[in-house]
């Protein structure tokens, strides 16, 4: 289902949710994607119920492995959604205050890694690198530019090192040179020379965070 007719047709979830006296939680929802934050466990069961309830009378059902409820208190546990893993993380300034935060999910990092992978293969060793950081750098701008609106430092400088990695890798087989050694060869001050565009720094945190 398209963004567009999922909004048109789960339309009618929205407003039986805005129009029910009691809520069991508050409905977020983007096109088919949705969450529902309740206080309580019981609550939350309610809130899947109901759920399941308005959309059966539009012949659509819940997706019985993606549908789960998720303990958020102290980080137990966390949930996807929309690309980026939310969790419960405690305030490394202010201990006993937990804050709820976002970053790339593994199912959104394993993606970016694959088109990192695939731009710099060893067939493209006899590419110009300049060529292979012309097409690698709109999608590492494009990727970055969604999820640096959270807490995704750390998966930032995660996807830089690989970047690092896989383009040292790469020279060092245009050379004729084991890749082994590229850390020694090809250190980070040759990396940043080289106009790739760099995910850390670019992170913008929102107005609530540890």
């Amino acid at each position: 289902m398209s963004p567009l007719l999922a909004n048109v047709a789960l339309h009618v979830l929205d407003e039986a949710w805005a129009a029910a006296g009691s809520r069991p939680g508050v409905l977020v929802r983007y096109a088919d994607d949705l969450v529902v934050i309740c206080p309580t466990r019981t609550r939350a069961r309610e809130a899947r119920r109901r759920v399941a309830a308005i959309i059966a009378s539009l012949g659509l059902r819940l997706h019985p492995e993606k549908t789960r409820i998720a303990q958020l208190h102290h980080g137990t546990e966390g949930f996807d959604f929309l690309g980026f893993h939310h969790r419960m993380v405690e305030s490394w300034k202010y201990r006993g205050r937990w804050y709820l935060q976002k970053w790339p999910s593994q199912r959104a990092m394993a993606s970016i890694r694959a088109k990192i992978r695939e731009r710099t293969t060893r067939s493209r060793a006899h590419v110009s690198l300049d060529y292979v950081i012309a097409d690698l750098n709109p999608v590492l701008r494009g990727w970055g530019a969604y999820f640096r609106h959270g807490n995704s430092a750390r998966k930032f400088i995660a996807i830089d090192s690989y970047v690092h990695e896989r383009l040292a890798i790469l020279t060092s087989i245009r050379h004729g040179r084991s890749g082994r050694n590229w850390t020694i060869r090809y250190t980070w001050t040759w990396f940043c020379s080289l106009g790739v565009y760099r995910l850390s720094g670019t992170v913008r945190y929102g107005a609530a965070h540890a």
